[in-house]
């Protein structure tokens, strides 16, 4: 059955739909060469490959969310720390801390983005679960932590458990608005970016994963991709609010 032409989803996508679907197509391709760098033995494929990916998904955002200009640049800048933190961590030893630095100031970026529509006790109840796989995480992984990292470690999973949190809680208080799918893909982004790290921590800290660039990367970036899309597309989306909550 084919949609009308004066459809309100048309009009609300126009053209960025077919964009969108190239970028994807463009994010899959990118990241299929990024992951295949380690088997392969080609780092070049990696160097040039994993930045490569992260800068289509903010192509990806760059069209979408300008209903909520405000929110919009916070998440755009989180995706730019991102990106920064991506390049650092081509270097796993030297660029460690430089690139946990730049995926903390991630998330911070994206609690703004997310605050600008949610009131943080939304967030309380996810916020509990999350709290508990991070401090059962850090637990299991503790006595594999150089000390000067515990701390900073320590403080960065607090804040992605909080980040992903927010996404969740946000979806939650706008379940029955009319870009509830939009946030709860959002939700899904928090969560992905969970797992991601995660596994990232366990690889590196605690025992080595079969193919885990793989699973650490294909998270990764199905995390940032649900995070850009929790925005929707065109002038007409409102997967941010324009206006901030206000107070409770």
């Amino acid at each position: 059955m084919s949609m009308p032409a004066d459809s309100p989803v048309l009009r609300d996508l126009g053209p960025s739909a077919g964009r969108g679907h190239w970028l994807a197509a463009g994010v899959v391709a990118a990241a299929a060469l990024a992951v295949l760098a380690e088997p392969l033995g080609q780092r070049w494929l990696l160097c040039t490959f994993k930045p490569l990916t992260t800068w289509l998904i903010i192509a990806y955002a760059w069209a979408r969310g300008r209903a909520s200009p405000a929110a919009r640049r916070w998440l755009l800048a989180g995706l730019g720390c991102s990106l920064a933190g991506d390049i650092a961590l081509l270097w796993p030893d030297a660029g460690f801390v430089p690139g946990l630095a730049g995926f903390l100031l991630a998330h911070l970026c994206y609690l703004v983005a997310f605050s600008r529509d949610t009131r943080p006790a939304s967030a309380l109840g996810p916020l509990l679960g999350y709290g508990v796989a991070a401090i059962g995480l850090l637990s299991l992984l503790w006595p594999g932590l150089p000390g000067p990292l515990r701390m900073p470690v320590t403080v960065y999973a607090g804040t992605l458990a909080a980040m992903a949190a927010l996404a969740a809680g946000r979806w939650w208080q706008h379940r029955h608005a009319p870009h509830r799918r939009h946030l709860a893909i959002g939700a899904l982004g928090g969560m992905f970016f969970v797992c991601s790290d995660g596994l990232l921590a366990f690889d590196r800290f605690h025992t080595a994963l079969p193919w885990g660039t793989l699973w650490v990367l294909s998270t990764y970036w199905s995390a940032q991709w649900c995070i850009a899309s929790s925005m929707a597309p065109g002038a007409r989306g409102q997967a941010l609010a324009a206006k901030p909550v206000p107070p409770a």
